[in-house]
């Protein structure tokens, strides 16, 4: 039998953790649904760049943050039926805000939430995207306890 399926040169996801324990995340308009998304910052991967520099590339380009610590929490399969995959999740701290550097026509709203909030704009059907949701649960013994 023939099996198609499509190829991806793989992306990242970044928890990045600000001073108080929130989250920075952003608000997106995703052309596919029509709709704006709240994620975590993420991208492709470019021909030849390693996980580590796309996802400095990315928090940079997307939220306007550099890091200066940054854990590889693991890789996650988004789409394991028809495509080859895999998103590779950081969690970053020690943040430095140094101005977003958007692409042509991106425009992102930038936002921060607690754990607790992220939690609830889930259980509300705010938040939906997978690979936020993933990356949440994946990175959960990795990020600060806050009160």
């Amino acid at each position: 039998s023939v099996r198609e399926y499509i190829r991806h040169p793989g992306a990242v996801v970044v928890l990045a953790v600000l001073p108080d324990g929130r989250l920075v995340f952003e608000r997106q308009f995703r052309y596919p649904l029509g709709l704006a998304f709240i994620e975590l910052p993420a991208g492709k991967l470019d021909a030849g760049e390693s996980i580590e520099a796309c996802a400095r590339r990315e928090l940079r380009e997307e939220v306007g943050y550099e890091a200066e610590h940054w854990t590889h929490v693991g890789t996650m399969h988004p789409c394991i039926g028809y495509s080859d995959e895999h998103i590779e999740v950081f969690v970053a701290t020690a943040l430095r805000y140094v101005g977003h550097q958007w692409d042509e026509g991106e425009f992102l709203e930038i936002l921060s939430l607690s754990l607790d909030e992220a939690r609830s704009a889930m259980q509300r059907g705010e938040l939906t995207d997978g690979k936020t949701l993933s990356a949440l649960f994946m990175a959960a013994g990795h990020l600060p306890v806050t009160p």
